[in-house]
């Protein structure tokens, strides 16, 4: 909804303000004592003139403006970015006298379940399975035009947790120039088994297979000590009694008596 200007009919001086767009009224406010208050004439809104009675606009009652709504469509081209306005000049809400103003809209990205968009590139992560990630895999993705892409990764080249690779002009289209497209970059999630996946003697099986590890020289004068599961709670709740005890435990220096 905004305000249009219309104006139909012929001006005349206003009669309630005798072409001065003020009003005055004048108040006794005491014994020889009188109050004069200026204010803007109602009837012509300040202009010292009106349309006379028999020309006065039925729609606007002579106030030059009435309320219209006006539909303004909004065309997103390809690869515009969050932030960026559209303006529509002249649109705004006019008034007599005045050139009327723009309307602006400002894009407000949506974030989505699977991609982020940094600049004209796709980022996503992708959660894969130990096997997937030694002994090579098939993945498909769902791009954001409804298209179906497979990716693939041959036996023998092993993705490490956090690897980042990418697909060439799969990204978000370039502004003003949408057949040029960013990159889709993938960054791969290993997924490791649960504890005690593996019965215990086929450990040797799997060990033959992989990389030999890395022996360790044990000397007497080293200590050997277990690792414990992480409770990140209970470190938590301890971290914060500590904090509380240091707090109510008194500050240094000597307390001074006075006698």
């Amino acid at each position: 909804m905004r305000w249009l200007w219309r104006e139909k009919g012929t001006l005349e001086k206003c009669s309630s303000c005798k072409g001065r767009g003020v009003q005055i009224q004048v108040q006794q406010i005491g014994p020889g004592m009188i109050q004069q208050i200026q204010s803007m004439c109602s009837d012509c809104q300040g202009q010292g003139e009106r349309f006379s009675s028999k020309d006065r606009c039925k729609v606007c009652n002579g106030h030059k403006v009435e309320r219209k709504k006006k539909i303004l469509e909004v065309h997103i081209d390809k690869g515009m970015k969050d932030g960026q306005k559209i303006t529509f000049h002249g649109e705004g809400d006019q008034e007599p006298g005045l050139e009327p103003g723009d309307v602006i809209i400002v894009l407000d990205q949506k974030d989505h379940p699977v991609f982020q968009r940094q600049e004209d590139n796709l980022i996503m992560k992708m959660e894969i399975k130990l096997v997937e990630a030694l002994c090579g895999f098939k993945k498909t993705i769902c791009t954001l035009d409804n298209r179906t892409l497979i990716i693939s990764s041959p036996p023998g080249q092993v993705v490490k947790h956090n690897d980042i690779k990418y697909v060439q002009n799969e990204g978000m289209p370039v502004y003003r120039d949408p057949y040029e497209k960013g990159q889709l970059i993938i960054q791969f999630m290993v997924e490791f088994p649960e504890k005690h996946w593996l019965p215990v003697h086929m450990l040797p099986q799997l060990e033959a297979l992989l990389p030999e590890r890395e022996d360790v020289m044990i000397t007497d004068d080293m200590e050997e000590v277990d690792l414990t599961e992480m409770d990140y709670e209970s470190q938590r709740r301890s971290y914060s009694g500590e904090a509380y005890e240091e707090d109510d435990s008194p500050r240094g220096g000597v307390q001074c008596q006075t006698q």
